[in-house]
């Protein structure tokens, strides 16, 4: 008999709010979004990270700034 474990990453949006700047595909709002990642293992929350996202409000691309 082989059992499988389900692992499983959730990803909710804490906060939104403007960004300077514009989209450099289409010239739109850019937003920032605060974005919580849980990873799970048998629905056990087992890692939580907080990343911030950049979001198109427009043509609705996420975009990637260099550092």
């Amino acid at each position: 008999m082989c059992l499988v474990f389900v692992c499983d990453q959730d990803e909710r949006v804490i906060a939104r709010q403007p960004a300077p700047g514009a989209c450099p595909y289409c010239g739109g709002m850019v937003q920032a979004l605060d974005v919580q990642s849980e990873w799970r293992f048998c629905f056990l929350p087992m890692y939580f990270k907080t990343k911030r996202k950049y979001y198109c409000s427009l043509c609705a691309r996420y975009l990637v700034f260099p550092r």
